[in-house]
């Protein structure tokens, strides 16, 4: 096992509906420590940058509109196998198709308003991470 950070989006739709603090307790209770965290609001183009590399799918603009509708909270978590993990505890894209227990299943609304976002690899993470958090920012 090793020490690793990943990035976690709490999207607009769960701002919207005060769970910010029930998403952390769930990743806090996974053993993943929350070391940076911060509230924006993305841009069009913020939006689309972040999430270039789908921006050949048919679902591109709509997710891009949706992380607009409102603020997100950016973080960057921090544990053993954090990216693997986090994932776990994220559940399936599809809330429907979630685990019962994991955030999405409990918290998202439907595959276009899934709650949050979290990176899917190591490399992933540095690219996601660097994109919100500067190094001064990052707190260990």
């Amino acid at each position: 096992m090793s020490v690793q950070q990943t990035l976690s989006i709490i999207k607009p739709d769960a701002v919207r509906r005060n769970l910010i603090g029930k998403i952390n307790d769930r990743i806090e209770s996974a053993d993943l420590k929350i070391i940076a965290q911060k509230m924006i609001r993305l841009t069009k183009e913020h939006a689309m940058a972040f999430y270039d590399v789908h921006a050949e799918r048919s679902f591109y603009n709509d997710l891009c509109s949706n992380m607009t509708l409102g603020p997100i909270v950016a973080q960057v978590l921090d544990g053993e196998n954090a990216i693997e993990r986090y994932r776990e505890v994220m559940g399936a894209t599809n809330p429907g198709s979630a685990a019962p227990g994991t955030i999405r299943h409990e918290f998202g609304e439907s595959v276009d308003f899934n709650s949050v976002h979290g990176s899917d690899s190591p490399e992933t993470a540095l690219k996601e991470i660097a994109f919100f958090f500067s190094r001064i920012e990052l707190h260990r």
